[in-house]
């Protein structure tokens, strides 16, 4: 693995606790570090630098038989977003498997993980303008001319809205159980007079637990304060990423690598922020504008069955889509997270969407 440069600082003012924030960073690269490890193929790692200056943390991952493809121009590469609070090291599960025919690229959205982190405007629309515009200064920088392009969550709605002014980039959308899709709801809805609560499947702990500051502080703030004792707090909320990856690390290396990725400036927090909601509704659907995709652009849906997001709504972006090419696929046995529930199930039905493409 090569690690061309080091991180950025960030631009926040940590006056209240001075030593924290560079032990937090180097901490970060360090748990990422044991985790990249895991990975076989061959991996650069690296800041590709933006024309804004800006920088995004990227990995490229490769095999003999992929870059020998890659270099005959027969493959396109995949290139993979993560979600809200992620960074790349969530997909150690998938990045060697995947990456056995082509090219794979995963990046830290600007604002998170390693990546840069400007200020995001409060609009947000300009707060969604200004993530896809660092991708699409990626790509270029980068070099892609097509792409395979998948989005977890946060990941997937901003992947669709690049499809949306990009489409001839993208050969074949892949969204993740994708956040920011439905409408937000009334409370109540009348049905022949009589009142019926509108309901969704009841998000984790966690969720509510963002949820109840998203509107008063970034979502992360809670946890950021709590300084060195912020992985405990991690833990606390989210066990179950421990769980995931507990076959390849036996201590808290992935969860301390989330908190770390969450503990520098609050960048793409704001940005999330100025996106959202209550409980993490979009305050501009995307469901309002799956009609915008080129019908010739195929898109898969692909959802965690036990997800506290509806997969309904992967029904009513193909009835939107008319004949375009939708696919809604449910993966058994999996959470909102479902590259890291069922990663064999998951390298599996993407292998097979990438080999349609070519």
């Amino acid at each position: 693995m090569q690690d061309e440069t080091e991180t950025a600082e960030p631009n926040e003012n940590w006056s209240w606790w001075p030593s924290w924030r560079p032990t937090s960073m180097s901490l970060l690269k360090s748990a990422e570090s044991k985790i990249l490890s895991c990975i076989r193929n061959d991996l650069l790692a690296r800041f590709v630098t933006l024309p804004d200056l800006n920088r995004i943390w990227t990995l490229t991952v490769t095999n003999k038989a992929s870059h020998k493809i890659s270099e005959e121009g027969s493959r396109t590469a995949l290139v993979m977003v993560h979600g809200f609070a992620g960074g790349v090291g969530l997909w150690v599960r998938n990045l060697d498997a995947l990456s056995r025919s082509r090219p794979v690229y995963a990046f830290d959205l600007l604002g998170f993980g390693r990546s840069s982190r400007p200020h995001f405007p409060s609009d947000a629309k300009q707060a969604e303008e200004q993530s896809v515009n660092s991708i699409e200064q990626w790509r270029q920088t980068i070099g892609l001319d097509r792409m395979i392009l998948l989005g977890h969550s946060l990941g997937g709605y901003l992947a669709t809205s690049y499809a949306i002014q990009y489409p001839e980039r993208v050969s074949h959308l892949i969204l993740v159980d994708p956040w920011g899709f439905p409408e937000r709801p009334a409370p109540h809805s009348e049905t022949e007079g009589q009142e019926v609560e509108l309901k969704r499947p009841a998000p984790p702990r966690w969720v509510k637990a963002i949820a109840s500051v998203v509107t008063l502080f970034n979502p992360l703030a809670v946890i950021r304060a709590a300084g060195p004792w912020g992985p405990g707090l991690v833990n606390r909320f989210r066990p179950d990423f421990k769980r995931k990856f507990e076959d390849l690390f036996d201590d808290n290396t992935m969860t301390e690598y989330i908190y770390h990725c969450n503990a520098q400036t609050p960048s793409g927090e704001v940005g999330f922020r100025a996106m959202s909601e209550s409980l993490g509704w979009a305050k501009l659907p995307m469901i309002k504008r799956v009609h915008l995709l080129p019908p010739s652009l195929p898109v898969t849906m692909i959802y965690g069955a036990r997800s506290w997001v509806d997969s309904s709504t992967g029904d009513r972006v193909a009835e939107i889509r008319g004949k375009s090419v939708t696919h809604v696929r449910v993966i058994n046995n999996a959470s909102h997270h479902v590259y890291a529930d069922q990663p064999e199930d998951f390298n599996n039905m993407v292998q097979k969407i990438c080999s349609a493409v070519d």
